[in-house]
């Protein structure tokens, strides 16, 4: 992110803003001298090893009652526009329309030579998005003890900030087999911030894609457009580009535990039946899935794909799910509505599958360990969570590396209560 500096003006007032940035400088220097210091001095009490204990992930660990997590509520949104340029609103967010038929035929493979703009997956936007929202937004955040707001106090009084996507991974660890995952978290004025790093596997995945998983993901977006309309009363158009930059993304906050939690998810589209449901419970997840033949493609649907849909909507408190079940030729014969609190009723009884509490229980664990673990406040600091299925969590520590995530023109923004233009 540039930073702008007008130079026009009364010559006072240039010099009592270059005193102001000297001053803002030697603060920052003192900051980092001071956090070398102490950086240098617990490295030395560890005998120079950045490698921390584990963290076991265990299901009959963490097997007991469900904990406390507060109803989500939304504290704002922002949008993503074809150019991934960030928009304090929510003009991108789309309204669902209910199809005509339950057998619909869609067909998810059109468009995808010819009406297709795909994001660069190369480029890693990290927290980059929230950030931005964060400090267009910081009266949002809960006052201090002392009465200050945010805006005064420059801190957010919150334990964490993240992508519900990421927390979804963490939810989902205790009966993941496949992937691994690799989170970072920095502790800055107070707050933890956590960011996924792509694992290696991930990275070889994503660059050895075949042609059919490339029309799988499409089928994905393709699935939306079918079913959502740009403006309330206004129809789905199936005939226009597909653009995986444009996003619409609410942020909310709750707490896990004693654990307050904001964070932002993307959303696809509204149910504008029922105007007097608010945000999230106005919201709904589209998904696609394999149409299934057998008892046995059914079980591991229900014990690999429904906990991860659970789970991406139990967080913001999205209420329904709206599933196209697609046959082999990629077009969707039917459809069905999933409520994201009765899910869990479908896989209970099935042999050693899922349970909610687990997940719960498990991610606030995770959170507490986390909190054990990073205890020294600078942006310049990562602690890199590791953990491959079947194994720990372990971590790493590493000072001004690659993981770093934090940029230079959050972190000067929020201290000194600067405000950038989205």
């Amino acid at each position: 992110m540039d930073q702008h500096f007008h130079t026009s003006g009364e010559t006072s007032r240039g010099s009592i803003k270059r005193k102001l940035e000297d001053t803002r400088d030697d603060r920052i220097k003192l900051l980092r001298f001071n956090s070398d210091k102490q950086y240098s001095s617990n490295m030395n009490r560890n005998t120079g090893h950045k490698h921390g204990h584990v963290f076991a992930v265990e299901v009959a660990t963490y097997d007991s009652s469900f904990p406390d997590y507060r109803q989500p509520v939304e504290i704002g949104c922002f949008s993503l526009d074809s150019y991934r340029q960030f928009f304090n609103d929510g003009r991108q967010l789309k309204c669902y329309v209910e199809p005509s038929s339950k057998n619909p035929n869609f067909n998810l493979r059109d468009g995808y030579k010819d009406r297709y703009i795909k994001r660069n997956e190369h480029i890693k936007e990290k927290l980059d998005h929230i950030l931005k929202w964060v400090l267009v937004n910081k009266q949002r955040f809960p006052m201090s003890a002392d009465g200050k707001s945010p805006a005064v106090g420059n801190q957010l009084h919150t334990d964490f900030i993240t992508w519900r996507g990421h927390l979804t991974k963490i939810l989902t660890t205790p009966y993941e087999s496949r992937e691994g995952w690799l989170m970072a978290v920095t502790l800055f004025n107070g707050t933890y911030y956590m960011s996924e790093v792509e694992t290696e596997e991930a990275k070889r995945q994503r660059e050895h894609r075949t042609e059919m998983q490339e029309e799988l993901m499409y089928g994905g977006y393709k699935f939306e457009q079918y079913l959502c309309a740009d403006k309330p009363q206004g129809n789905p158009n199936p005939a226009g580009v597909v653009n995986t930059n444009e996003a619409f993304c609410t942020v909310v906050r709750t707490r896990l535990s004693s654990h307050s939690l904001v964070f932002a998810g993307e959303v696809d589209c509204k149910d504008i039946s029922c105007p007097s449901q608010k945000p999230p419970q106005c919201y709904l997840e589209l998904k696609t899935s394999r149409e299934m033949y057998n008892p046995n493609q059914q079980r591991n649907f229900h014990r690999f794909k429904l906990i991860k849909w659970w789970a991406q909507s139990f967080l913001p408190g999205v209420p329904r799910i709206i599933a196209g079940f697609r046959d082999d030729e990629g077009k969707v014969v039917s459809l069905q509505s999933f409520d994201t609190m009765k899910i869990h009723h479908l896989v209970k009884n099935e042999r050693n599958c899922w349970k909610p509490a687990v997940c719960l229980n498990f991610c606030d664990a995770f959170l507490s360990f986390v909190k054990k673990v990073v205890t020294q406040d600078d942006h310049r600091l990562v602690h890199l969570f590791s953990w491959q299925p079947g194994k720990d969590i372990s971590y790493t520590v590493h000072m001004d590396s690659v993981y770093s995530f934090l940029p230079d023109w959050y972190v000067e923004k929020l201290l000194y209560g600067e405000v950038i233009n989205p």
